[in-house]
């Protein structure tokens, strides 16, 4: 994993610090593995916006334990201010696909978009030979090129996450902690003695106050909150709704209208600011299509067998992925997936080992 032609005194390493346990472990390991490393924490957005807000990332107070950790080994620290970056590439992506009807993931842009781009690019500036992040996934050396591959702990797993890391980000990055559960990790940090051992996870989108994307949405995007009708795949109308942005594919509870037998959101229509219902078989899905593929090694010509998942939280599948040259895949499903959403991705696996993925178009 931290292959490097060159002595670790003589290796300097770049990490990428949010003020979390994970990132701060992550460079602790590093400075005791004798590397020369630099600490750098990027400034993503508004920091008065999550004034005092918790389970975010990236906010005021976890600038202030990256810089207190890098105190605390005895390393350098720098803050980068990536706000309007993050703004384009991130924030509005969201309010934007929010309005088109589909459930973005702003994590997965910021990690391909933000953190694996830019943030890796000053770290080559800065003449290291790495970037280190405290990502839950593996990389290994295959027979000729560096393989992503899932964390040993199936719990912290963030490899779908990070299906769109390039090859060639892939070859300069570094995650130590793929190799060890979570547990492990706050044993590590009690035994640095970092003041961040017993911080708690980050949980939200560290752009959204409590939670409350809603509110973000209708501040970014005036009028994301018009009413429509809430209408039965059979064409009955059924109710109405304040906004569209309130629902996603699969979702059964707060719908508003009881009654019946139960009913789950099928789809969203933004051109006619309609929420589509209908009964739980009517969410099988048998194929999608994606966009913006990325695949880690030569993108194969024949359609390839593997293991998809369509969202973070279910288990993968079997499928059959074709590929296009326009950038584009076909993916087959051998059983029908339930409540495959537009924005969501789709990542490819085989046994531990990341593919690559895509974006679940409409």
């Amino acid at each position: 994993m931290l292959d490097f032609p060159t002595s670790p005194s003589q290796t300097r390493l770049v990490v990428a610090m949010s003020g979390g346990v994970d990132s701060s472990v992550a460079a602790a390991l590093m400075v005791e593995a004798g590397f020369d490393v630099v600490g750098m924490t990027l400034q993503l957005y508004d920091q008065g916006a999550t004034a005092g807000k918790k389970g975010a990332c990236c906010a005021g107070q976890d600038i202030y334990d990256a810089r207190q950790v890098c105190d605390k080994l005895g390393i350098p620290h720098y803050i980068l201010d990536y706000e309007s970056r993050f703004s384009q590439a991130v924030i509005d992506d969201f309010a934007d696909s929010y309005m088109r009807g589909e459930t973005p993931i702003p994590c997965i842009k910021c990690n391909s978009q933000v953190k694996f781009k830019d943030l890796l690019t000053t770290a080559k500036d800065l003449g290291a030979q790495a970037l280190v992040t405290g990502h839950y996934v593996q990389r290994f050396m295959g027979a000729e090129k560096a393989e992503l591959h899932r964390a040993i702990d199936p719990s912290r797993d963030q490899s779908y996450f990070l299906f769109a890391t390039t090859q060639g980000q892939l070859e300069f990055l570094r995650f130590p902690l793929g190799g060890m559960p979570k547990t492990e990790t706050r044993d590590h940090a009690l035994r640095f003695g970092l003041k961040v051992a017993d911080k708690p996870d980050s949980q939200d989108i560290c752009f959204v106050p409590n939670g409350s994307y809603v509110s973000v949405l209708e501040k970014l995007r005036p009028g994301a909150l018009e009413e429509g009708e809430i209408v039965h795949i059979d064409g009955t109308v059924l109710g109405h709704h304040k906004g569209i942005i309130n629902y996603t594919v699969g979702q059964r509870k707060g719908l508003g209208i009881g009654g019946g037998e139960p009913l789950y959101v099928i789809r969203l229509d933004p051109l006619k600011h309609q929420v589509i219902v209908g009964p739980y078989e009517a969410l099988a899905c048998s194929e999608i299509r994606l966009k913006d593929v990325n695949w880690l090694g030569e993108i194969p010509h024949a359609p390839v067998s593997c293991e998809v998942k369509v969202r973070s939280t279910r288990p993968p599948v079997p499928a059959e992925v074709t590929f296009c040259e326009t950038g584009s895949a076909h993916v087959n499903f051998l059983t029908p997936e339930y409540g495959v959403a537009a924005g969501q991705a789709c990542v490819f696996y085989q046994d531990s080992r990341v593919l690559g993925g895509g974006w679940i178009t409409r």
